[in-house]
């Protein structure tokens, strides 16, 4: 299918916006731009939290308490986590409208836990608390309480509910809910909170898992918005058919004209639906299945690099390591050796 001659193209070595290039989080409050790369700290007991490593509001209000933080890392993709353990006699802790999501996994205490908002409801350990990025809450806290935080984006729920539920991303977001149980979601915070998460090695296992856990959320913990009223997008069926020619087509040089004539749509009204439907433009959409086909290819296959970045796009290895690096947090050969052990 013949693009028309002045398309914009979307092959991953044009300019312009891409899931993995390093950005800035944007969220309605001042925040602290850091690049996507994987770190992890060790933290000693007298240590002031480092306000310029994670961006997200909820790691910051704790950084105002008493709460000391044990570790905490950055994960590459925009994730983060950090293990707190908090003890007081009696404190006052509100969240409001954060502008990211927070899973939190009690690991230890918490009975003296209560969230104003459900008067009689406490904490224990192996509960979680999911935190919606629109959410208010105001919190009672009694005693001792340790707990793991993974801090993430509503992008991150965007790309799933695309590839894993086949939904509108725009009608979904994450239920706001208050101690709740599911095993797997304990197993795999449990898991997080038991291995290490300093060195590359780590860091990339842990990023598996955050992943895992992200996934395990959607399904179990998404909710539709009552209050969007899901329309100006494209037909679901119009949806599946570009999400389909996309992931056929990656290893092309994929452009906003060919996708405008599988949609049957002009390109500038391509790009305007698109985005409303994909939670992001074209561009952006395309350089993360790029990723994520890479991903694929190196856990289960053989294939030299050179040939997996054909596979996927990329004008040329350095090209592929490049992206691949900035949006996982380390090189793609360095990925494929911790996938062998």
């Amino acid at each position: 299918m013949a693009p028309a001659a002045d398309c914009l193209s979307l092959r991953s070595s044009a300019a312009g916006s891409s899931a993995g290039q390093v950005g800035v989080l944007s969220f309605s409050v001042p925040i602290i731009s850091f690049d996507n790369t994987m770190s992890a700290r060790e933290i000693p007991a007298d240590y002031s939290p480092p306000t310029a490593d994670i961006a997200h509001k909820v790691f910051h209000t704790m950084a105002q308490t008493e709460a000391r933080l044990e570790r905490y890392a950055l994960l590459g993709d925009n994730l983060a986590m950090a293990i707190w353990d908090r003890r007081t006699e009696h404190s006052q802790t509100s969240y409001i409208q954060p502008g990211h999501h927070t899973l939190s996994f009690y690991l230890g205490g918490g009975y003296g836990t209560e969230r104003r908002e459900e008067p009689g409801t406490h904490g224990a350990p192996q509960l979680l608390c999911a935190l919606p990025d629109w959410h208010e809450s105001r919190w009672l806290l009694r005693g001792n309480v340790r707990m793991l935080h993974l801090y993430f984006l509503p992008e991150h729920f965007t790309r799933r509910a695309v590839v894993e539920l086949d939904r509108e991303p725009r009608g979904l977001t994450l239920a706001d809910r208050t101690y709740f149980e599911h095993p797997r979601i304990v197993s795999l915070c449990r898991a997080l909170s038991e291995m290490p998460w300093h060195g590359p090695d780590a860091s990339l296992r842990a990023n598996e898992v955050v992943h895992e856990t992200l996934s395990e959320l959607l399904r179990s913990q998404a909710i539709s918005q009552r209050q969007v009223r899901v329309s100006g997008g494209l037909a679901p069926a119009v949806r599946r058919r570009l999400a389909e020619f996309i992931e056929s087509e990656l290893a092309r040089n994929l452009t906003l004209g060919m996708l405008a004539q599988v949609a049957c749509l002009s390109e500038f009204h391509l790009a305007r639906m698109f985005r409303v439907s994909f939670g992001m433009p074209p561009s952006s959409w395309i350089a993360q299945r790029r990723i994520d086909r890479a991903r694929h290819l190196l856990k289960t296959t053989a294939l030299p690099l050179q040939q997996v970045a054909d596979a996927c796009g990329y004008a040329d290895t350095s090209h592929f390591s490049h992206r691949f690096r900035a949006a996982t947090g380390v090189p793609a050969g360095r990925y494929r050796k911790w996938l062998l052990g």
